[in-house]
Order: structure tokens, then sequence, then C-alpha cells
């Protein structure tokens, strides 16, 4: 069975491919989070670190309310009407799409966005400090 590689984490950072995911690149992903977050480079949390993990190899980021529902009991959730049984329908996926429903292409797109978001972050934290640094 071929696997698509384009599922499996991060392709590519800056418009070039990254390969595999050494620990100097979730550093200096960590080192940036920490700097778009305001703090020094060398203040790089535990979560900045967690954080550039997801980023760098396309693990799905869940927030804390989200989580606490998945992590519930099927029987403790919304019941939109309560005594049905109902039944799940057959989940059909096509070979270009992913668990979540979007092409390959949307997925790219999606990836780039980020990418680009997380520069012009990255970008804006830099000026402010070298402002800041200027200012002083």
């Amino acid at each position: 069975m071929n696997i698509n590689l384009l599922k499996k984490g991060v392709l590519t950072e800056n418009a070039q491919g990254i390969g595999e995911v050494s620990r100097k690149m979730l550093r200096e992903r960590a080192v940036e989070l920490a700097v778009i977050d305001g703090r020094s480079g060398q203040d790089a949390s535990k979560s900045d670190w967690e954080q550039a993990k997801r980023e760098l190899t396309g693990e799905p980021e869940m927030d804390p309310q989200e989580a606490l529902l998945e992590s519930a009991p099927e029987s403790e959730r919304w019941d939109p009407l309560p005594g049905s049984s109902g039944h799940r329908a057959a989940v059909i996926t096509s070979d270009d799409e992913d668990s979540e429903g979007r092409s390959d292409a949307e997925a790219l797109v999606d990836e780039g966005v980020r990418e680009a978001e997380h520069d012009q972050m990255l970008q804006a934290a830099r000026a402010s400090e070298e402002k800041d640094d200027q200012d002083q």
C-alpha cells in the first residue's frame, strides 16, 4: 500500500522542503515562537517546544475545550435526540482526501497559509524588538 507523504507532517518552510524534522529544527521553531510571543529566544518554554513539534510534524492542534469534549465518553456528550439509538454512517474516504475530507491541494494551501502567517508574526516581533532597542 502506498503511503501519501503529503499527509505526513509539514512539507515546506519558507517555500523550501524540510525533509525529516530534526531536534535543531524544533529548537529553531521554538525560539521563533518565543520571539513571536514577545519573549527572548533563550526563554523558549516547554509549550513552545510542544507547539513547534506539532507544527513541524503536522500533529493536529486541538484546543483544550475540544480535547475535553473528545475525552468524554460518547454517552455523556450532547444527545440531539434523547432516547434515539441512531446509527453511524459509513465513512468513505478518497485517496486524494485526508481524514478531515480535505484534498491534497487544499491541505498544501492550508499549510502554506499557516507558514506565511508564522513568518509574518516572526518578522513583526523582530521588527518590534529592534524598534524597542533603538528607542532605548
